[in-house]
């Protein structure tokens, strides 16, 4: 598979569902009651429970290393939320490469669920070495905002 700026990485449809909410947010350690109470959610504004941030980050990752192969390195995700996850809903993950150079691809990725864009951002992946690429004008490092989470493969672990 050749790695070409403009393709387009085929849609992931994720099922949002409760047990997925909950099971993401215990994983990272979230104990935050409106990933898991939906009485508590609700008390606080949410119609229901929500996905956290890292559970979306980690869907994100998934997406890009499913398309890339098990040898495909993340080497920075930087992602922006929007519109909540809630049970029931369904996220659909899209991607486009942005930038080839040097052995290193850029992603745009956004998922989309019922309400609008759940999450937008640029995701950075090292290819195995033995993906063809065609080599663009290297780009700059994405800057980083309050509101964008930003994490390095060392920083996950």
């Amino acid at each position: 598979m050749a790695v070409r700026t403009g393709d387009e990485l085929p849609p992931l449809r994720i099922p949002i569902t409760r047990t997925l909410i909950v099971a993401g947010a215990l994983a990272s350690r979230d104990y935050q009651d409106v990933h898991h109470d939906a009485e508590a959610a609700r008390e606080k504004g949410s119609p229901d429970i929500f996905m956290n941030i890292l559970t979306t980050n980690g869907l994100v990752g998934r997406y890009i290393t499913d398309h890339f192969g098990p040898r495909a390195r993340l080497r920075k995700v930087a992602i922006r939320l929007g519109a909540p996850n809630y049970p029931g809903d369904e996220m659909v993950l899209t991607g486009e490469v942005t930038s080839v150079a040097e052995g290193t691809a850029e992603v745009a990725v956004i998922g989309r669920n019922g309400i609008g864009h759940h999450v937008t951002g640029k995701v950075t992946v090292r290819l195995p070495s033995d993906v063809p690429t065609t080599a663009d004008v290297p780009t700059t490092d994405i800057s980083t905002t309050a509101d964008v989470l930003t994490a390095t493969p060392d920083a996950l672990r």
